[in-house]
């Protein structure tokens, strides 16, 4: 009579899984699939585990939030033991970067990736959030089910009384046969896109209006990108890639969970541009009549965005070679800031953006040179200059000089690059300074292959207070940043969460002026997750320990806040001449 039950019992989970999912004890192939950095990974780049275990999630079901907790503590249990866990998002209707924003607020501790177009998910044979897969150190499907029997669609157990995922795992270690090999799931249904016929788009009508929107601050003429997207020609000649990153949500680049905010400089695409754009390129990239396409964006021949700055400061020039990596360049500019001095405008350029990919801008004492600490404005792929208004300026310290931080990138022959840092005095009252407090550690030790390690930073608002923006900055290891505010009163605001940082592409996120304001006494949080692990693919040493330093071998934990006080009325004539406070 048991055999008989557990045969009927088998049949009914059995049909639960799609018709082509591998049968247990099958392997699987490579498994593609995007990490949170936007960049196609396989089963290869976890190297030769003893097992995996893959463990899909979406951002929406209540079982697979749940599970979280669970899913950390056995991660962390068998992480030492040779075991990956990999949390896969095989949702269509869950971007990347809400996925990755999903996998902060959870402190998901192990790698997280998207499944587009459920790939993995159908070569797994998975149907349902939480289910988990899992593989031997040979890549045969040993288990599949639920992790355990705790939480149901009827109602929980204060503590499970069944342990399949662990036991599954037990087994493999240990050489035996998995006892319990595939189990019925409680949770959420994952529903795959199904394949359509693309419609009848254009270059003119349907795609030039989503390129010069989204695409064209960067990729036009005289334009920070590589190669411009203006004209169809130049359109077409890049169609399945265009397709291919919005699809990938590697462009445009924006790292921030949408749902925070609003951000005046946010970019975001919305998923039907991102078809058209896709149906476009399936179509062969027709043109359609082009005299019904809006006006392309305008090439960028003025070089100050600032407006024409009245001191322009000029570094060396750079010798730069043809190939391999450039360290961090480090230099003072030729000018001491002989009073106390105002700007309400702060632009880096260089005559070789090629070679430039960013630059940051600090002021400093002569003797201590470039420090983070003392950040004043940046320079990056698709950037803004410190451009402002509304009665706002900052200030230069008395005695202080300007130092840049510099990454040059090769481009295949021997090149040379100057920058130019232009200031623009105020020609208004000065009524509030920008302050900026910055949120960091220099303490912090990042173990050896922890992969989300985290170092946190709390400050105290000294005043009323109005936000202007957000900046954060950490080397190749750096995960995920997030911002909150707890007001006098316990209210918890998180206000920003970074939740895919790039270190290529470190971009301010700017609030609408006036909009975002915090109480005194609010205290802001800063939270830094760090990925020490090898399936960091930028990681220099996965074996080291990491402690601050200015290398990027090194890592740093800095969060900028830019704010005004609120009730600052300063009242400040200002010399145009040399921003300097006029005397009465």
């Amino acid at each position: 009579m048991r055999i008989a039950l557990a045969l009927a019992a088998l049949l009914c989970v059995s049909r639960a899984h799609t018709a082509d999912a591998p049968k247990l004890g099958d392997p699987v192939g490579k498994l593609k699939f995007t990490d949170m950095r936007s960049l196609p990974r396989t089963l290869d780049d976890f190297g030769k585990p003893k097992a995996v275990v893959f463990a899909f999630v979406n951002t929406t079901c209540p079982l697979a939030q749940r599970y979280v907790p669970t899913l950390n503590a056995l991660e962390s249990e068998y992480r030492a033991k040779g075991v990956q866990f990999v949390a896969v998002n095989s949702d269509d209707s869950d971007t990347l970067i809400a996925a990755a924003s999903h996998a902060v607020k959870y402190d998901l501790a192990f790698p997280v990736v998207k499944d587009f177009g459920g790939a993995c998910a159908k070569a797994l044979g998975a149907t349902r959030t939480p289910e988990v897969v899992v593989l031997d150190a040979e890549r045969r499907v040993r288990y599949r089910g639920r992790i355990n029997d705790q939480f149901r669609l009827g109602g929980n157990r204060k503590e499970p009384t069944t342990h399949e995922l662990r036991d599954a795992l037990e087994a493999l270690l240990n050489g035996k046969d998995v006892a319990v090999r595939e189990t019925e799931v409680d949770g959420c249904a994952i529903t795959f896109t199904k394949a359509r016929e693309p419609r009848a788009v254009n270059f003119a009508e349907h795609v030039a209006p989503i390129l010069y929107k989204h695409c064209g601050e960067c990729h036009k003429t005289g334009g920070g990108a590589p190669f411009a997207l203006v004209t169809h020609k130049q359109a077409a000649a890049r169609a399945d890639a265009i397709a291919e990153v919005v699809t990938d949500q590697r462009m445009p680049p924006w790292f921030a969970a949408h749902e925070f905010g609003p951000f005046v400089n946010r970019r975001a695409i919305s998923d039907e541009e991102k078809t058209i754009l896709r149906d476009w390129a399936k179509l062969g990239a027709p043109a359609g009549d082009l005299t019904k396409a809006p006006a392309p964006p305008s090439e960028q021949k003025a070089k100050w965005l600032i407006g024409e700055p009245d001191l322009v400061l000029d570094s060396q020039v750079f010798d730069l070679p043809a190939t391999g990596d450039i360290p961090y360049k480090y230099t003072i500019l030729p000018h001491r800031f002989a009073e106390d001095t105002w700007v309400q405008g702060v632009q880096i350029t260089t005559d070789n953006p090629k070679s430039l990919h960013h630059c940051n801008l600090a002021h400093a004492g002569i003797a201590s040179g470039f420090g983070a600490e003392n950040f004043v404005t940046g320079y990056v792929p698709g950037g803004e200059p410190m451009n402002l208004d509304n009665g706002i300026g900052f200030m230069m310290p008395k005695g202080s000089v300007l130092a840049l931080q510099l990454h040059f990138v090769t481009t295949g022959k021997a090149e040379t690059c100057k920058v130019s840092v232009g200031l623009r005095f105020p020609r208004e009252e000065v009524r509030t300074r920008l302050r900026c407090m910055q949120l960091f550690d220099t303490k912090f030790a990042i173990p050896p292959h922890a992969p989300a390690h985290k170092v946190s930073a709390v400050r105290t608002l000294e005043a009323d207070s109005v936000g202007v923006g957000v900046f954060a900055h950490m080397h190749l290891r750096g995960k995920d940043m997030s911002f909150t505010a707890t007001a006098p009163d316990g209210k918890r605001d998180p206000f920003l969460i970074i939740a895919n940082y790039n270190f290529e592409w470190q971009i301010p996120y700017r609030w609408e002026p006036g909009k975002k304001t915090f109480a005194k006494g609010t205290k802001l949080e800063c939270v830094a997750r760090f990925d020490n692990s090898a399936f960091n693919p930028y990681n220099p040493d996965p074996k080291a320990t990491v402690r601050n330093g200015p290398q990027t071998h090194n890592e740093m934990m800095y969060g900028f806040f830019f704010y005004t006080h609120a009730n600052e009325n300063l009242a400040l004539k200002i010399d145009p001449k040399t921003g300097a406070v006029r005397k009465p």
